[in-house]
């Protein structure tokens, strides 16, 4: 046994370091014959790294494997290349698998986006669902919707598509991502979300609809000490291309999470585009300062109205605990202050970077979020003045008809988006490495993005996406998208039992909350919801 041990212990030894023996000897042989001296030229380097690997003192692998052990890293960064190309199954990649990427370039580019030999999911599994047709399908549809967004408050309502680009910063998306994002939606009549990182020059720089993002930081409209300057958000809000307001109080990817930009990242555009100083640090408080109850936001929200010159304003909020979102249904009913519109982003939303933990365990799904605020509004009677918008990783027709049936009135999409300016999901957002020039602010990498051809896709995606879902509401017998209810889904408890949407989740009528509460599976929320605290009372 000892004679076994001291044998395996040996041979481990060898290899450990039999490759750089091999390229000390190979070395050795170069300089000492003349015609092979081209190769010491190769062997050098390598065996300055494998001795300098012998010889540090942070990395264990580095020192007991002296070069050998880099290619471990190199490994790591081809793994999300050679998972999705070589390994995964069309079905299997997350956030997004293959066919779903594969469907976006291809309407992207405008190639062929059909199916052969029929579908590839497993339609008795427990995640599928479908969408009810009708075998009287509408003669003839309309060949555009759009939703019309402002309540009676709303002095200037905007017509809405019903896809549109999510909240994505400048700063986290390159220079060159964000001017073809807006040429696409200039070209096809769709809106572009700034983002909580302002208004940029190149958000302007096609006149594409905005919405501008609000958020704690409120960057673009800020005093020297981050508190909120009315000034500064009216001069701004009042611009022609900005079309509505959009209040963030969460994220889905990273509910209730602030975060710093560090000052040696903060460049004169960044800085122009946030309202700082360049090298100051950009500071996002988890919460805002504007306000600290249901009826002071809602009360802020009518004067941000009031400042852009009459523009919808709303809110975007992935939903967290049941009860502030009822204090604030409970705040626009006592104040008589409606918002215009709420985005429910979800809590499989996507983002350049955040911490893991909040990514996988905080926030609402979307699609509990949306059921949530809908049967809020209805429940209270406000939906009538308020429209839902939904996101959270939409990406085809289909998507966006379930959304609908859950009670949205339109939805938004990033890295559906992203996807159209050639992203690949390499998951190296958060490192300034993406290999696409989407989000880096490196420019040799940005170069690679052409605006040009790259906003045509995002115009192009867009518009196949919905003619998707206009042929879907044609098989479904419908007249337009509205008209989708939850009995319109289908979906899987399990193999063998399956049931519409609305056995599966119950929606309140109009008015239940106010006449009959207890009645509802939210009594415990709304009792303990206040329009003077977001805390349970």
């Amino acid at each position: 046994m000892q004679n076994r041990a001291s044998w395996r212990s040996s041979a481990d030894l060898y290899s450990r370091f039999v490759v750089p023996a091999l390229l000390l000897l190979l070395t050795l042989a170069a300089l000492a014959w003349p015609p092979m001296g081209w190769l010491a030229f190769v062997t050098l380097p390598l065996l300055a790294v494998a001795l300098w690997d012998f010889l540090q003192k942070k990395h264990t692998l580095r020192r007991n494997y002296p070069l050998i052990a880099r290619f471990r890293w190199l490994m790591e960064d081809f793994r999300p290349y050679f998972r999705s190309y070589l390994i995964e199954s069309d079905l299997e990649g997350r956030p997004f698998n293959h066919d779903q990427r594969a469907l976006i370039y291809a309407r992207s580019k405008d190639q062929l986006d059909s199916h052969p030999f029929g579908t590839e999911l497993d339609v008795y599994s427990e995640e599928y669902e479908w969408l009810g047709h009708s075998i009287a399908p509408t003669a003839d549809a309309p060949h555009e919707w759009r939703c019309q967004v402002g309540s009676d408050q709303c002095s200037r309502p905007y017509s809405a598509s019903l896809l549109n680009i999510s909240a994505m910063s400048f700063g986290s998306l390159s220079a060159n991502a964000i001017m073809a994002l807006n040429r696409g939606a200039a070209s096809g009549g769709f809106y572009h979300d700034t983002g909580e990182g302002g208004i940029s020059r190149y958000h302007k720089s096609h006149g594409g609809d905005l919405v501008w993002e609000l958020g704690s930081g409120y960057f673009g409209c800020r005093n020297k000490d981050g508190t909120f300057d009315p000034g500064m958000f009216a001069e701004n809000a009042q611009g022609e291309t900005v079309r509505m307001i959009e209040v963030k109080l969460s994220q889905g990817a990273k509910p209730g999470h602030g975060g710093v930009l560090p000052g040696s990242k903060v460049t004169e555009e960044i800085a122009e585009a946030r309202g700082v100083s360049v090298g100051e640090d950009c500071i996002s408080p988890p919460g805002h300062s504007a306000f600290s109850t249901p009826i002071e936001m809602v009360e802020w929200c009518a004067k941000l109205r009031d400042l852009s010159g009459g523009k919808p304003v709303g809110l975007k909020l992935c939903v967290g605990q049941p009860h502030e979102v009822m204090a604030i249904a409970k705040a626009m009913l006592q104040t008589g202050i409606t918002v215009d519109y709420i985005v429910v982003d979800g809590g499989e939303g996507g983002t350049g970077a955040a911490p893991v933990e909040l990514s996988n365990r905080v926030g609402m799904p979307m699609r509990e979020g949306v059921i949530m605020m809908r049967n809020v509004l209805v429940g209270t009677g406000l939906k009538p003045q308020i429209r839902i918008a939904a996101a959270g990783k939409v990406h085809s027709g289909a998507g966006l008809a379930m959304n609908f049936g859950l009670g949205a009135d339109w939805s938004n999409a990033g890295r559906a988006f992203m996807f159209a300016l050639g992203c690949v999901q390499s998951m190296k957002c958060h490192t300034d490495e993406c290999p696409t020039g989407v989000a880096t602010q490196d420019a040799t990498r940005q170069r690679g993005l052409v605006v040009m051809d790259k906003g045509e896709r995002v115009a192009r995606f867009q518009r196949h996406t919905l003619h998707g879902l206009r042929e879907i509401v044609i098989a479904m017998g419908l007249d337009d998208p509205w008209q989708i209810q939850p009995h319109h889904i289908g979906e899987r408890f399990n193999s063998v039992r399956s049931d519409s949407m609305d056995q599966f989740y119950r929606f309140l009528k109009p008015g239940v909350l106010l006449d009959d509460p207890d009645s509802t599976q939210y009594a415990r929320h709304w009792k303990a919801a206040s329009a003077e605290t977001f805390r349970m009372v």
